[in-house]
């Protein structure tokens, strides 16, 4: 089977509690309601580009128990291959505890279970090169970050697409530049982009430039997005719509932006492709409510 992108990164589970506010430091708050979802950033991206009538494909690990189940069933109904996601026997499956204001804000906090144990003798590479696209998201652990270097290392013809994540930019150019010299799109927010170079994100679009990456697509929550391919930059305008839960709204736009990309769209047009989908996340909770079919994009 060929496809038009394979998505590699953690698999969780959502596990999101709708809160008065997110409590600091010897703070309480209260919980309004809870909510369970399939999640992962990769993941979420994969959905999204299935609903839009992509062909996609999933690597990555999860647990033979209640948690992993429900992470293949729902990447299952949604059309995404998972027949080379590896089913562990041992450990549990990686979750994600949310907490969601009522402004829409959140804070997150990840148990990897076995998504840290993927090592890259897994992974099966003619599987990746019948791909247009090679998506790439974060993991919290070593071997896996290793796995995705190795991976990229030795893939042709194929194109790379990274949303690095918080996690990932922490890291640093350095850690990260194995990924990036071979990246032909990134899709950073502005605080990772600017926490990953130490410089204001127009600035850092040109580290990343200098760095090899051909495509730079910073998202800029309610400030919409900022894109450019070292030759034309456009900072595009979010759409306006009531923000309920802004999880899984990067995931969305790096659909969005991917898929423009897989229709030769323009870059203006792709990043405006990425603002409509985060736009539709966001006007409700959970990582993919609300995902658009093919025929409600904007062209």
């Amino acid at each position: 089977m060929k496809f038009d992108v394979v998505c590699f990164g953690a698999l969780n589970v959502d596990k999101i509690f709708k809160v008065d506010h997110i409590a600091r430091e010897d703070e309480e708050s209260t919980i309004l309601e809870l909510k369970f979802f399939p999640g992962g950033s990769a993941a979420n991206t994969a959905v999204a580009l299935s609903k839009l009538g992509a062909k996609v494909g999933f690597i990555g690990k999860v647990s033979d128990d209640r948690e992993g189940g429900l992470l293949l069933s729902a990447l299952k109904e949604e059309g995404v291959d998972t027949s080379k996601i590896i089913i562990s026997k041992e450990g549990h499956s990686g979750f994600v505890l949310g907490f969601v204001d009522r402004r829409g804000d959140r804070a997150l906090y990840v148990s990897p279970g076995v998504n840290d144990e993927l090592e890259f003798s897994e992974i099966d590479q003619k599987y990746v090169r019948s791909s247009k696209f090679l998506h790439l998201s974060s993991f919290v652990g070593e071997r896996p970050f290793e796995a995705q270097k190795r991976l990229v290392d030795v893939l042709r013809g194929v194109n790379v697409t990274f949303d690095p994540g918080m996690i990932y930019a922490r890291k640093g150019l350095k850690k990260l530049r194995p990924i990036l010299r071979k990246c032909f799109a990134f899709l950073p927010s502005k605080a990772e982009i600017e926490l990953l170079t130490g410089e204001n994100y127009e600035e850092a679009v040109k580290i990343l430039h200098e760095e090899g990456v051909k495509i730079v697509a910073v998202k800029l929550g309610e400030r919409g997005c900022y894109v450019s391919d070292g030759e034309e930059t456009h900072h595009i305008k979010p759409f306006k719509v009531k923000v309920i839960d802004t999880t899984g709204a990067g995931d969305a736009f790096s659909a969005g932006f991917i898929y423009g990309l897989l229709r030769r769209k323009s870059l203006k047009e792709c990043g405006i492709i990425g603002n409509f989908l985060a736009s539709k996340i966001i006007q409700g909770y959970g990582a993919r409510a609300n995902l658009p079919r093919k025929e409600e994009l904007p062209f």
